[in-house]
């Protein structure tokens, strides 16, 4: 079986954002083209890596493309927001980054998580063409999704419910 590829070349928007409360929450990859819709499931630690990703990515790129115009980063929040239902294509497994000089578009490769005993040839994967600001704005707009969760302890690193937190670097002591 071969891969089942889909594609917008190039999104009119590109989003991520998370539904649920803290705790609970299920972070979303989302862009649309006219009415094509793409939707995948991805970690809270994946969007956290893709958004530093995208910046560094973006600073090598200008780096190496000394006259590109720097890509903004503005953004709209309620834009930005996606709201349910929302039908996930799969969960990813792995994102990669990409950049076409030509015409001056990055790319967002997303692969299905399969399985150990499945071949990479049977997932599915997502390409999604978008401009440099809007991988920015995605970046940004990702940072502060994943900060909006629960608080992490001070102490131990491992986040907090609402309703106290067992910390094992205080003994169990719930504060």
């Amino acid at each position: 079986m071969s891969e089942k590829l889909y594609e917008l070349d190039p999104v009119d928007h590109i989003t991520a954002d998370a539904i649920g409360k803290p705790g609970q929450r299920v972070f979303y990859l989302h862009a649309w083209k006219g009415e094509q819709v793409l939707t995948v499931i991805i970690e809270k630690i994946q969007l956290d890596s893709l958004s530093i990703g995208i910046e560094k990515f973006l600073a090598e790129v200008r780096q190496q493309n000394p006259d590109l115009v720097e890509a903004s980063s503005r953004y709209v929040e309620e834009v930005m927001r996606i709201s349910p239902p929302v039908d996930p294509l799969f969960r990813v497994g792995e994102i990669s980054l990409g950049y076409d000089q030509a015409e001056d578009k990055m790319i967002l490769i997303s692969r299905e998580l399969l399985l150990e005993d499945l071949p990479a040839e049977d997932g599915a994967v997502v390409r999604l063409w978008c401009t440099r600001a809007q991988a920015r704005a995605l970046a940004r707009w990702g940072a502060e999704v994943v900060k909006g969760g629960r608080q992490i302890c001070t102490q131990c690193g491992e986040p907090m419910e609402p309703e106290g937190h067992f910390c094992p670097k205080k003994n169990g002591h719930k504060h």
